[in-house]
């Protein structure tokens, strides 16, 4: 057994090198805002004043709420249809060949080109960016839980059938289980495409949300308001992860207790 102390140093040692790119990356921007003008790169002091402002002031951060909201709207959404298009897939191959070109055609469509056709085909603006959150994260999740469903072990669903199991304990003990881990890195791989989706789709059109406000900054040049309004996303990623991680822990809990009792 290793001593609390060796323990608390190996922690330190593991934060210290997963932080030290950011504190060398922000030495050097530090560093490269004494010479250079405040509109290219401003001091990392005035990056932060204006990310507190956008924290404290409801009216601020109310846009960046508006982002995460929408966000979370798309990848729900798209998580919903993707779950029924696997299970279609899994139990059809008619639709497994039709479904399956038809998703990876739409996974070759830019980002841009769906704001393009959204502008086209609908009027309200929650309404694009809804649309366009969907169908551009929609098929990720589809083929992860697609290749989750197929990759499930033929002899544990054998095994499970034979106790003839009703619908429900069949998902909540065989199928859940078994595709859950998949479900989670769907949900942490989509959420920095759609972080990224969003700000494109905000640009056009929206009266609030951080795209809106970057385009704001982008037109007055403020550089640190942009920097600032690009942190508030990655905080939300950052929290959002965290809690991807937390549901993993939680869930699979008992992997580590069955690993103790061997």
């Amino acid at each position: 057994m290793a001593s609390a102390s060796t323990v608390a140093t190996r922690i330190s040692k593991r934060v210290a090198i997963a932080v030290a790119p950011f504190i060398v990356l922000a030495l050097v921007w530090q560093i490269a805002s004494f010479g250079l003008p405040r509109y290219l790169v401003p001091s990392l002091v005035d990056v932060f004043w204006r990310t507190t402002d956008i924290l404290t002031d409801w009216t601020q951060f109310r846009s960046a709420l508006a982002t995460a909201g929408r966000i979370m709207a798309g990848m729900i959404g798209a998580f919903v249809i993707g779950v029924a298009l696997a299970f279609v897939m899994e139990r059809s191959r008619a639709a497994d060949k039709f479904l399956g070109p038809t998703l990876n055609f739409f996974q070759g469509i830019p980002a841009l080109s769906w704001v393009v056709f959204a502008i086209i085909w609908f009027k309200g603006v929650e309404t694009r960016i809804l649309f366009i959150m969907i169908i551009t994260t929609l098929p990720a999740f589809t083929f992860q839980i697609l290749g989750a469903l197929r990759g499930m072990s033929k002899d544990l669903l054998e095994m499970t059938l034979s106790f003839r199991p009703s619908r429900w304990k069949m998902f909540k003990v065989m199928i859940l289980p078994s595709i859950l881990p998949d479900i989670l890195t769907a949900w942490r791989v989509n959420l920095g495409n759609a972080s990224r989706v969003v700000v494109v789709a905000e640009l056009v059109g929206a009266t609030g949300g951080v795209g809106y406000e970057l385009l704001q900054q982008q037109q007055l040049f403020d550089m640190a308001g942009a920097l600032a309004w690009t942190l508030q996303l990655v905080i939300f990623v950052l929290v959002t992860q965290k809690i991807i991680s937390g549901i993993e822990t939680w869930a699979f809990k008992y992997r580590a207790q069955s690993e103790r009792a061997l």
